[in-house]
């Protein structure tokens, strides 16, 4: 097993072997990802939200899905957390994460599984962190439903890609079938359907709007309690208006 006090040398090659990393951590005083395009990532990005997160989650349990390397579920047990599950469906991900748990000293849990899976856990979390997966998957409302259902008991932390207008606009709760122009307005709702690639990534699905993102939150039970920042939301598991049929389990 990987020591925590690993040499400098072997900690490079170590993570060069289970690279190309899109966390960049700092690990030993060696970063995962020091040229990574987006600069200091996710460190940066945490920066900007971190406060809207408990910060002593002494006793409480913390489901990551969509981990990657892990960043945020070690974060998470920085605080104190009782138990922190990191799920991804990559395995040199996770593999990535265990390694970056092990170096840290740090007691996750991790598991090959999507969000689809999360039924399969039979366990509620106080606080569910899916950050940057929902525009991967072809089915997000049914993801955000399955969260919904079957995994978070309190506190959400989400982030989701967007594009268009950031607007949120005054609707009514109805409008009549042969309403058309509301659908032109630049503002309304929106999900971008991406058919091939944006950004080279043949996993980027639907992209929504700021409008169609919130509305589509709400829809599954979430009530939005803080935007900290653009794309990011703490959401708290509120009351649902109507029925969803269960998923299998198995």
């Amino acid at each position: 097993m990987d020591s925590p006090k690993s040499r400098p040398e072997e900690l490079r090659r170590r993570i060069s072997e289970l690279g190309p990393w899109f966390h960049n951590m700092t690990i030993g005083g060696v970063q995962t990802a020091p040229e990574h395009f987006l600069g200091d990532y996710p460190a940066f990005k945490w920066a900007g939200f971190r406060h809207v997160v408990p910060q002593d989650l002494t006793g409480r349990t913390v489901l990551d899905i969509g981990c990657n390397a892990g960043f945020y579920s070690l974060e998470m047990k920085r605080r104190g957390a009782a138990r922190v599950v990191g799920l991804d469906s990559d395995p040199r991900y996770l593999a990535q994460a265990r390694f970056a748990a092990e170096q840290s000293g740090l007691d996750i849990e991790f598991r090959e599984m999507s969000v689809y899976d999360v039924p399969k856990l039979g366990e509620r979390f106080d606080l569910v962190i899916f950050m940057g997966v929902l525009y991967h998957l072809r089915h997000p409302l049914l993801a955000l439903d399955l969260i919904y259902e079957y995994a978070a008991k309190d506190l959400m932390l989400f982030q989701c890609l967007q594009r268009g207008d950031e607007r949120i606009p005054d609707l009514a709760e109805n409008y009549e079938f042969a309403e058309w122009a509301l659908f032109d307005q630049p503002d309304y709702p929106k999900l971008f359907f991406v058919e091939e690639r944006y950004a080279a990534d043949p996993t980027n699905w639907f992209i929504p709007n700021k409008a169609a993102m919130e509305a589509m939150l709400r829809s599954s039970g979430f009530v939005i309690e803080a935007n900290p920042e653009r794309e990011v939301y703490l959401c708290r598991r509120g009351e649902r208006h109507y029925a969803v049929e269960p998923a299998p389990v198995g």
